[in-house]
């Protein structure tokens, strides 16, 4: 029942008003002030923010309890991967009953063998508020891991080396890196990237030698600011490689990794907007490059001597409307993952040119992914499939019997879950510039389209990155009191291929929040919902989609979930360094240009605010975040209180433990979870 004697009073922050000015434009930002972490009217506004959430959720904290538990309960507490093998081992990690963290062991020759704990992740994150164990590179005689940490939540990891024969770490300490390091051939010398200490960009590779007192060596600096740099070997273990890309631009060079004290070469310069990827077999690299006009991406080859562009032969060419988002290299065979319509598929091709087919798929919406194929010399494929309404399956696929196994569906407990009670389906919207819109729904079966259901619209549409539609037990917590749970695969991701995303980026931006309320606009024409009942959720990249959604239609929605949401983009943008701006020219623009400066002032959340309604908003986000700084959502929460005219809820939620994925181990999360949940069906009505 929901009974307060007393509204509680939100914290109103100061107006400090600052200057912004550039392009002979004035942008007056009255909560500048709230970026210093360092300063304790600060912490105490952010602390105010979250006392004042608590109290207007007080009512719901009982049922945010039960859907924790109702969460958790769905999830196996005593879990255990599907174990792969490496260089004469088995490893697995597993979880145990009534622990956070996961256990990482190792099995010789075969599945028998005693258990060899590697990392217990539970000891290692005692005393901490946070952990999270990052890489972890086993040396190629097996007898020392490489590993990371970060006890901050700023994914900035101290490597160390541990002893895998006596148990010893190694007092070697290497601070402030990516958190993967990459083994040479010798067992000695290790490869790691590191971070600029403020942008946190990874622009330095180092070198580093085991038990040696000369300090690391600086191999490769990536000078170019709107780079990051990475090292990794080939699945051949032949070469070390380091990459460097920008959103539109790739280099690399490689090294042999007998040889980890000569010079690495660059396989093909950078060339502005030539994006490819590397793999090597035998005595070639294998090539996926969207060279010569290939939007989408076409498969090449060239001998591993001879690797500039002019001499780079095709394998598969260019298809218009197939995406290759990458490949699979054994032995034998060569996997190729592609993407037609919004769907994967898995081509097999024999390196003796005998076998070209494709492993066949019957649904209409779903995922599909290559999973851990570390084992060069295996005939056994091993990827994932799961559906909004069917839970994860790990399957081996034997490449010579074309046999499948499953060797593990995720199990859902609790005893009421059963995926014919359940339906999934794909739609398509008309955007107003008349591109048609994919939409994947998945609800409870018997629901009618009567305009009265609760719909959970998803979205993200940045970077490429698609959304695919995958299975969530989590999810079940909305499905079974009568939600809806929409995934809009707006222009910006890469759903429909790489113009799909080239349509919702720079200059044509505004196609991803046009297409989200076009989406939004349907839903409701074919009575999925009503304006009454449609909620609208996005994080990060997809924070600035609600926010931008909401500032040109805030009457299509009753609630709305915007989580480490990115909403200060012109501001944002114009300080290179806050980390990770300079590499976010090519997905925004430089707003140093006149040009991208204005286009993007024009749907910046933050500074299109207007005084208006909006609808119910919880936003959340973590105090450490380096992807998208706290101070963001902060302002944005302080000035849309300062500005709306309803008696809507404003709620934020700042988790001052976490950063950018929130909360450490395996469970806590869901908390967070729970008071989302929570606020959606507080809305609606629903409080058990």
């Amino acid at each position: 029942m929901n009974m307060k004697t007393m509204d509680p009073k939100p914290p109103i922050a100061k107006k400090i008003p600052k200057e912004l000015k550039i392009h002979n434009d004035v942008r007056i930002d009255n909560y500048y002030w709230l970026r210093n972490r360092d300063n304790e009217e600060v912490i105490a506004y952010l602390n105010a923010e979250n006392e004042y959430t608590k109290s207007v959720m007080k009512h719901t904290e009982t049922f945010q309890t039960a859907l924790f538990e109702e969460m958790r309960g769905r999830i196996k507490e005593d879990d255990t991967t599907v174990p792969y093998k490496l260089n004469g081992y088995w490893y697995i990690t597993r979880y145990e009953v009534g622990k956070d963290y996961p256990i990482f062991s190792r099995k010789k020759d075969t599945l028998d063998a005693q258990e060899e704990i590697l990392f217990d992740c539970n000891d290692m994150a005692k005393d901490q508020v946070y952990f999270n164990l990052g890489g972890i590179s086993i040396s190629p005689d097996n007898t020392m891991a490489a590993f990371s940490t970060d006890l901050v939540s700023r994914r900035q990891y101290t490597i160390q080396i541990k002893n895998l024969k006596t148990g010893e770490i190694y007092p070697d300490k290497i601070e402030n890196t990516t958190g993967n390091a990459t083994w040479a051939n010798d067992n000695k010398t290790l490869f790691y990237a590191r971070k600029d200490e403020l942008t946190l960009r990874s622009h330095k590779i180092f070198k580093h030698v085991l038990h040696s007192n000369e300090e690391d060596l600086e191999v490769y600096h990536e000078q170019d600011e709107t780079f990051n740099t990475f090292v990794y070997k080939t699945k051949s273990r032949k070469y070390i490689v380091i990459g460097s890309s920008s959103t539109l631009t790739s280099e690399y060079r490689f090294l042999d990794a007998n040889t980890p004290n000569k010079s690495f070469k660059v396989f093909q310069e950078r060339i502005r907007e030539l994006d490819y990827s590397i793999s090597h077999y035998g005595d070639h690299f294998f090539i996926i490059a969207n060279c010569d006009g290939a939007t989408n991406f076409k498969l090449l080859k060239t001998n591993e001597r001879l690797t500039q562009k002019e001499n780079w032969q095709e394998v598969i060419p260019y298809r218009e409307n197939v995406l290759i988002e990458d490949i699979e290299i054994f032995k034998n065979y060569i996997v190729i993952n592609e993407r037609e319509n919004g769907l994967n598929r898995l081509r097999i091709m024999s390196w003796n040119g005998i076998e070209d087919y494709y492993i066949p798929f019957k649904s209409e919406t779903y995922t599909l992914y290559i999973g851990n194929n570390p084992d060069f010399d295996s005939d056994l494929l091993r990827y994932g499939f799961n559906s909004l309404t069917s839970p994860s399956a790990i399957i081996d696929y034997n490449l010579n019997t074309k046999q499948s196994e499953v060797k593990k569906e995720q199990e859902v407990l609790g005893g009421s879950f059963k995926k014919e009670n359940y339906t999934s389906e794909r739609i398509w919207a008309t955007a107003r510039d008349g591109v048609k819109i994919p939409i994947s729904l998945v609800y409870r079966k018997g629901i009618k389209r009567d305009g009265k259901n609760p719909l959970l619209q998803y979205a993200y549409g940045s970077y490429g990155s698609t959304i695919d539609p995958s299975f969530s037990s989590i999810r079940l917590s909305l499905l079974d009191r009568g939600f809806i749970y929409a995934i809009s695969h707006v222009r910006g991701g890469e759903y429909l291929g790489r113009n799909w995303y080239e349509n919702g980026k720079l200059l044509h931006k505004k196609n991803t929040f046009f297409d989200f309320i076009d989406c939004s606009t349907h839903l409701i024409e074919q009575k999925y919902t009503s304006k009454e009942h449609l909620y609208a959720y996005g994080g990060s990249a997809g924070g600035l989609l609600i926010g931008a959604v909401i500032n040109s239609n805030p009457e299509l929605y009753h609630g709305v979930l915007a989580a480490v949401p990115f909403v200060d983009v012109v501001t944002t943008m114009l300080d290179d360094t806050i980390p990770l701006t300079t590499g976010e020219y090519d997905e925004w623009g430089n707003p140093n240009d006149e040009a991208y400066y204005h286009y993007m002032k024009s749907y910046s959340p933050y500074d299109n605010i207007e005084a208006k309604s909006y609808p119910n908003l919880l936003v959340t986000t973590g105090f450490h975040d380096s992807q998208v700084q706290y101070w963001e959502p902060a302002k944005w929460v302080a000035k849309l209180r300062a500005l709306k005219r309803d008696n809507n809820k404003l709620l934020f939620n700042i988790d001052m433990d976490s950063g950018h994925g929130g909360a450490s181990g395996r469970f806590e999360s869901l908390k967070e979870v729970a008071l989302e949940y929570a606020f959606l069906l507080d809305l609606e009505g629903i409080n058990n």
